[in-house]
């Protein structure tokens, strides 16, 4: 699983993380309605970012776990949902998504804004999906978003965002060969200081056949 820079999750928690502010809402009425979803509040936000997702929930009583393999973006999940922090309803892991126990059991396991796409093939998703059964209790909901090939294809371009805190460059790629696209992102952060910071990030995106997914996700619960 791949971990971003200190410096690029700020430009993160600047510029992304309004997705899960989007999708949110509509998680939580999809989950609430459910027969588990109705008495157990109970979430683990896997690959959980700056922590914008979880914030919700906790807004909305949820007991919250966050996982995620960059320390920069831990380190600002815990500073965008410190009041709840203090009262102990929730926590932040170091962990990789790919192989990951936990000694909690949640209702609600959500991967928000194609994060599995950063596992590097499908025998690592499989070991996710393996890792994320184990902590669920019986009829909880996994929810997750994946790019597909389709989508991927697109990238393929240049990107220039010319703020004034936060300047960068992105170049995208699609590569037929790796099966991957691949996102290199160079530009420069303002800190607290008003000095800048300069990151480069170089990220991809893996092709998984839907179809082998769907076979993962079967197997797994049928051997559950």
């Amino acid at each position: 699983m791949q971990a971003y820079s200190q410096a690029f999750a700020k430009v993160y928690n600047a510029m992304w993380g309004d997705f899960a502010n989007r999708i949110a809402p509509h998680i939580h009425r999809f989950y609430t309605a459910t027969e588990v979803g109705r008495r157990n509040h109970t979430l683990l936000d896997l690959c959980c970012g700056t922590g914008q997702l979880s914030a919700f929930f906790l807004e909305n009583g949820f007991k919250v776990t966050g996982l995620d393999l960059s320390k920069g973006m831990l380190s600002l999940a815990r500073e965008n949902t410190l009041p709840y922090i203090v009262a102990d309803q929730v926590e932040f892991v170091l962990g990789d998504a790919a192989d990951y126990q936990l000694e909690s059991n949640f209702g609600l396991v959500v991967s928000a804004f194609d994060a599995l796409n950063h596992l590097e093939n499908l025998d690592a998703l499989g070991s996710c999906f393996r890792s994320t059964y184990a902590v669920m209790v019986s009829g909880g909901t996994f929810i997750f978003d994946l790019n597909t090939r389709k989508g991927l294809t697109r990238w393929n371009g240049v990107v220039v965002y010319p703020g004034e805190d936060i300047f960068y460059v992105n170049r995208s790629i699609y590569d037929d060969i790796t099966i991957r696209a691949w996102n290199k992102i160079t530009g420069f952060v303002r800190d607290d200081d008003g000095r800048f910071e300069r990151f480069d990030e170089t990220v991809y995106n893996t092709v998984f056949d839907l179809d082998a997914v769907l076979e993962l996700l079967e197997s797994i619960h049928n051997k559950g």
